[in-house]
């Protein structure tokens, strides 16, 4: 009972802490895009009137009407009678756009920490309140003055993020709070080094689709209005950036919602056979750019959620699509290795992978040929949405390449219920 309030408390100090977080987050957003808003107008106004009067004057009467904005003007009365009446609203839909795309990305920044920011904070007090509970078991023991103060500079001494460090005092006595101590730099320094690499690798992931939606927002804004194929090509472009940033986003919330354990799966009894079967055919329907060959060496049936294994099959054979040439056959084999646990495997003759890059596949964000993947799309993520699929049915992966044969990766999942 006491443990489990404690847990609780954690619990709840992390979501208050995670809360705050994110409330002064979302505040310096929104003053950095006022102070932005500001600044865009303020600029504006300046060329506007020196573009008209040629120099910018301090005597003279200013109005802005920026409301309704397909009426928007900015008016200008100098003391020598001239008026300008500056039409803005052609200058405000552009603002508006860029306000957008900067609220897309503090958005998605915003979701990833309310998603990612609570599991951190739990994950850096749970150590934190086990030192607490080996604190008090020590308080009722009695010990050498001299030895805490060997702690205290073995711990001193350590840096919890910068280094790989170990506490080692040599005393058997406080061999379980040495190892606590380890433990706890462990998780905070693997945790520090994911929230790094994760942040790292988002953000480089975003900034490419959003600077290409910049970047057909300005060529529209230039020649957009005067020629119909620069209209034609800005909005399918960032319409395609856009579903890539939705896929991106999507995808991370699934890793998100499987790692807080708010993903369960539907575990029954189905046909292992017939779904590959059916795998095969839809990928032969929505892409006739390979060749696809299935193998059922046997009638399998397994315990699983049939919907997620279908999406870890997907995702094989569209990863195996990208890297495989035009023509070239792409195979799916369904049977039982010698222990009897049934297998499903997706084959292609692609590039292949060097043996270097094979262990870091399932990690987010990898990419062994990133032009490539550019090219053919793709987030990065699929593999890891796979791997954690499988981890929760009790499976694991076999994956097998070579440079310039290709690759193939199997499936093995449990010959029992889970």
């Amino acid at each position: 009972m006491n443990k489990r309030r404690k847990t609780k408390n954690v619990t709840s100090i992390a979501i208050k802490l995670n809360a705050i977080k994110v409330r002064d987050l979302f505040f310096k957003f929104l003053i950095i895009d006022a102070i932005l808003m500001s600044i865009l107008i303020g600029l504006w106004c300046i060329e506007s009137e020196k573009s008209f009067y040629g120099e910018l004057v301090n005597n003279a009467e200013r109005a802005i009407n920026f409301y309704p904005i397909e009426t928007a003007t900015y008016t200008v009365i100098w003391d020598n009678g001239k008026v300008m009446v500056k039409e803005a609203s052609e200058f405000l839909y552009n603002v508006r756009i860029i306000l957008i795309i900067i609220g897309i990305v503090e958005g998605i920044f915003l979701l990833e920490e309310i998603i990612f920011g609570t599991a951190r904070v739990r994950k850096i007090l749970k150590p934190l309140n086990e030192i607490a509970e080996t604190a008090e078991r020590l308080s009722n023991m009695v010990f050498d003055e001299e030895k805490f103060h060997s702690i205290e500079d073995a711990i001193s001494k350590i840096s919890p993020v910068a280094s790989d460090e170990r506490i080692h005092i040599g005393d058997s006595e406080f061999k379980g709070l040495e190892d606590a101590i380890n433990k706890l730099l462990d998780r905070m320094r693997d945790s520090y080094r994911q929230q790094a690499r994760f942040v790292s690798d988002a953000s480089h992931e975003l900034r490419t689709p959003i600077s290409v939606i910049q970047g057909y927002a300005n060529m529209l804004d230039r020649w957009g209005k005067s020629d119909e194929s620069v209209l034609d090509e800005s909005i399918t472009a960032i319409k395609c950036e856009s579903e890539n940033m939705k896929n991106l986003v999507e995808q991370l919330l699934f890793l998100a919602r499987g790692i807080n354990g708010k993903t369960q799966l539907t575990i029954k009894e189905f046909s292992l056979s017939n779904m590959i079967k059916e795998v095969v055919e839809e990928s032969k329907m929505i892409d006739d750019k390979h060749v696809y060959s299935y193998i059922n060496l046997e009638e399998v049936n397994v315990y699983g959620d049939m919907g997620f294994l279908k999406q870890t099959a997907r995702i094989l054979v569209e990863n195996a699509a990208k890297y495989t040439e035009t023509g070239e056959n792409i195979e799916l084999k369904v049977g039982r290795n010698s222990k009897g646990e049934p297998y499903f495997s997706v084959q292609d003759n692609g590039i292949g992978m060097d043996t270097e890059d094979i262990p870091h596949i399932f990690e987010r964000f990898f990419r062994a040929d990133t032009a490539r993947v550019r090219k053919n799309g793709g987030t990065g993520l699929g593999l890891s949405i796979a791997k954690w699929i499988i981890d929760n049915h009790n499976g694991y992966f076999s994956v097998l390449s070579r440079k310039g044969i290709g690759t193939r990766i199997t499936v093995y999942l449990p010959e029992k219920q889970i």
